[in-house]
């Protein structure tokens, strides 16, 4: 469904991601780990086409997408929860929802309340409140709601899109155990045909959710594995020193 072939970019003299190859499959669960300057936000935006490759390609589905802009391949079905909220504050959740929606719909060029009322939109706006367990809130407004509803309506917002791949970079920053625990029953609960990428750096959810790891350090995959096999690796216990320890 998505793949990078030997993708690159470079800051001047710094690397960034070197030659950076990874496949995953319809529906799967890809958990992307890493210490802190590995190259993964950088990845997620030479995937979302926020930055240019220097070198390699990205495709989606089999077709080469490496030249798209960040519209475009969202109209092809990549779609992005941030780790910083990217929200309407004074719009309550369900139009912050409704917005969403109604680009996705093609109903973007009406007016602000017509195109929410349009059947298909608000048709997705209930199914996704639904899936990113938004229903007790949706007419809350955004400010008036808890931290953690809004990493929740980061994620309704991207199904909103009705992606095929949807890249979510660390949708747990910030929130507490609880809510942690929580948001690994909501992506639980997503839809198996979705293909998800992840950054985390909360090792019990990547360890959880993940059909697959990848590892990243210095712009470099060096690791790709199922999760069992990533608790036993010497290799990340020493990029992570002692964090995997009590993972």
């Amino acid at each position: 469904m998505l793949e990078t072939r030997n993708l690159s970019k470079s800051f001047g003299p710094i690397h960034v991601t070197r030659d950076v190859s990874i496949r995953l499959e319809r529906g799967e669960r890809r958990v992307i780990l890493g210490p802190n300057g590995a190259g993964k936000t950088t990845l997620f935006n030479l995937l979302a086409g926020v930055l240019q490759a220097d070198s390699g390609q990205v495709l989606l589905a089999g077709k080469d997408i490496t030249a798209l802009p960040v519209a475009r391949r969202a109209r092809r079905g990549i779609s992005r929860s941030y780790q910083k909220n990217t929200l309407f504050d004074g719009l309550s959740v369900r139009e912050n929802l409704g917005l969403a929606a109604a680009v996705q719909a093609g109903q973007a060029r009406r007016l602000f309340h017509d195109s929410l009322s349009h059947p298909k939109v608000r048709e997705t706006v209930e199914e996704v409140a639904h899936l990113a367990r938004l229903e007790q809130v949706l007419d809350a407004r955004v400010n008036e709601v808890s931290y953690g509803i809004r990493r929740q309506l980061e994620v309704g917002v991207a199904l909103a899109t009705r992606p095929q791949v949807l890249l979510m970079d660390e949708p747990t920053s910030g929130v507490g155990p609880e809510m942690a625990a929580g948001f690994h029953d909501l992506l639980s609960g997503l839809p198996r045909d979705l293909t998800l990428l992840i950054i985390e750096h909360d090792m019990d959810l990547a360890f959880e959710v993940a059909d697959k790891i990848t590892v990243l350090n210095y712009g470099e995959v060096v690791f790709e594995g199922l999760p069992e096999a990533a608790r036993g690796s010497d290799l990340l216990k020493e990029i992570y020193l002692g964090s995997w320890e009590n993972a």
